[in-house]
């Protein structure tokens, strides 16, 4: 049976609202998630609820605070009372350690430069260090000297304060991760709900729509999480790709983990390990692995291998980004090997203008306000026209109620938006929608979604930029089967497509009968060049016979202008 969401109501106006949203969440994993737990994750839905109120709230505010560790004097709330009171359950349960061991770093980073000048005295005296330094020296100087965690007393007898160390955040970050599905989202997103600063659609789902499958896919999702946070902290490529999991039947986190190889070819590759990036490249299997594999074999001279390679992946009928990057590579390694030249196909030769502005400024405001009129506006939209048109009107399709594309009251949009079988998942829905404007309903469908949706998160509506205004004007100048191409294009890879579409558009609604009554605008600035993605739109637009310009910009002291 189908069910609709909404998002908790807890008032900001309750100091304890926080823990109203944390209870929720809880009860929302427990409730749907309950064969994905462990004992000790089930054990602390239980015991959580029978703590006071108090130990609750003061376990919720760590945990939404950064880090670990957390100093008691700074742990004070009016709504908790007495921290020390609140923290003993706490500390009963294991939940919280009261005298942690720290390392010299963690000591630094909970003592004031004060506190630490007096508790390591002597040490600095003895590195021949002024008591006046700087916090970041002392540090520096006192690293190799303390080797070993101690816990507070130890560095400073008389403390006149104790440091707490949150011993249950794994548990916590895994609840986050199986309510959001994913690390990236966390508490504030209640807080700005209920400051109304973010409002979300209401998506019915079925107990089936869920993040995770199975504990082993949460567990995969944390191992490559941590893997990336320990790639972003310095640690070698080559000790963590001995750790990454193998690839997951789960096509979403086989995506992630061939981001994840990526992302380790790349730093392998900064690192001069070339062999091993070669290595990582084709283990991901992506697309940019591909070109960055092939890339770094030119620059080795395994000319042949990386032309075979290419020639393989050209035939695969690889997307529009690889295509290109293809068609760039082939031609050097076909030189280099002394072959034949291949029949090139170059970009098609776009309108373009040359203008003298005043500035330097924005060249994007310059641009508008050199070239709009009363009659003939020119409006700076950038990526959010087409796209924000394409998702008022495909709004039935973007949030269509399927399994795994919903599962908590906070999704921008589908969690499935970029996986491959998106659209394909969808077919039937997009095509009721695009055939509105076959018929010519469109108009009033995007009308109608603008007034009904107007404010709602959406991955494709900017609604700060795609006013009513502006949606009318589109509406009556651009062409159906303008909109159609576009929207068919953004369907065949809605990652890169959506990006690289001209800065502005004008409109010219009093246009003689026959001419365009709109173009789309790029513009650059001095010594700026056009960009993969925007070549492709440029190729796209020409192809249809699409109006469309491109702006370059030079700098004048005067009023000078050259069309």
């Amino acid at each position: 049976m189908n069910s609709a969401f909404a998002t908790p109501t807890a008032s900001l106006d309750d100091p304890f609202y926080y823990l109203t949203n944390f209870r929720f969440v809880l009860a929302w994993v427990g409730e749907r998630h309950a064969d994905l737990l462990a004992a000790d994750e089930h054990n602390f839905l239980d015991q959580f609820a029978t703590l006071p109120r108090a130990s609750q709230a003061l376990l919720v505010r760590m945990v939404m605070r950064k880090g670990e560790l957390f100093r008691l004097s700074k742990l004070s709330y009016a709504e908790i009372g007495d921290s020390a009171d609140a923290m003993a359950p706490l500390i009963a349960l294991g939940w919280v350690d009261d005298d942690p061991a720290l390392s010299i770093d963690e000591l630094f980073n909970q003592l004031r430069l004060a506190e630490l000048r007096h508790v390591l005295a002597e040490e600095i005296r003895t590195a021949g260090l002024v008591a006046s330094s700087s916090k970041t020296a002392l540090q520096a100087a006192m690293a190799s000297r303390f080797p070993q965690a101690a816990p507070l007393n130890s560095w400073w007898p008389n403390a006149t304060d104790s440091v707490m160390r949150l011993s249950v955040m794994n548990i916590c970050d895994r609840l986050r991760l199986m309510f959001f599905g994913n690390l990236r989202q966390d508490w504030a997103e209640f807080v700005l709900t209920e400051l109304g600063l973010q409002r979300f659609e209401t998506v019915p789902f079925t107990p089936e729509s869920r993040a995770f499958q199975s504990r082993h896919e949460v567990d995969t999702y944390l191992a490559l999480h941590y893997l990336r946070q320990r790639l972003d902290a310095g640690e070698r490529p080559a000790d963590l790709y001995q750790e990454l999991p193998p690839t997951s039947e789960n096509r979403w986190l086989a995506a992630r983990r061939a981001r994840l190889l990526l992302q380790l070819g790349r730093a392998a590759e900064r690192n001069e390990d070339v062999a091993l990036a070669l290595v990582m490249y084709g283990d991901s299997g992506s697309g940019e692995a591909r070109i960055r594999q092939l890339r770094v074999l030119e620059r080795l001279g395994e000319h042949q291998t990386a032309f075979e390679l290419a020639t393989q992946a050209l035939n695969e009928s690889p997307n529009e980004s690889e295509h290109q990057a293809l068609a760039r590579l082939l031609p050097r390694l076909r030189r280099k090997l002394k072959l034949p030249p291949s029949p090139s196909v170059s970009d098609p030769a776009h309108e373009h203008w040359q203008a003298a502005l005043t500035g330097p400024q924005s060249v994007e405001r310059a641009v508008v306000e050199a070239y709009s009129k009363p009659q003939e506006p020119v409006y700076y939209v950038e990526n959010s026209l087409i796209t924000g048109l394409f998702g008022l009107l495909c709004w039935p399709a973007i949030f269509a109620p399927l399994p795994g594309a919903f599962f908590h009251p906070f999704h921008n949009g589908p969690a499935d938006l970029y996986r491959d079988d998106f659209v394909a998942r969808r077919r039937h829905v997009f095509d009721a929608c695009l055939g509105c404007l076959e018929d010519g309903s469109y108009c009033e469908a995007i009308r109608a979604t603008w007034r009904e949706k107007q404010g709602l998160a959406s991955p494709f509506v900017h609604w700060p930029i795609v006013d009513e205004p502006l949606v009318e004007l589109a509406l009556e100048c651009i062409p159906a089967e303008h909109l159609r191409a576009c929207f068919e294009r953004l369907l065949g890879d809605l990652k890169a497509n959506r990006a690289g579409l001209p800065d502005l558009v004008q409109f010219l609604p009093d246009a003689p009968t026959g001419t365009p009554r709109y173009r789309m605008i790029e513009v650059k600035g001095p010594g700026d060049r056009l960009q993969d993605n925007q070549r492709r739109w440029l190729s796209f637009f020409h192809r249809h016979e699409m109006p469309v310009a491109v702006c370059y910009v030079r700098w004048t002291d005067g009023d000078e202008r050259e069309v």
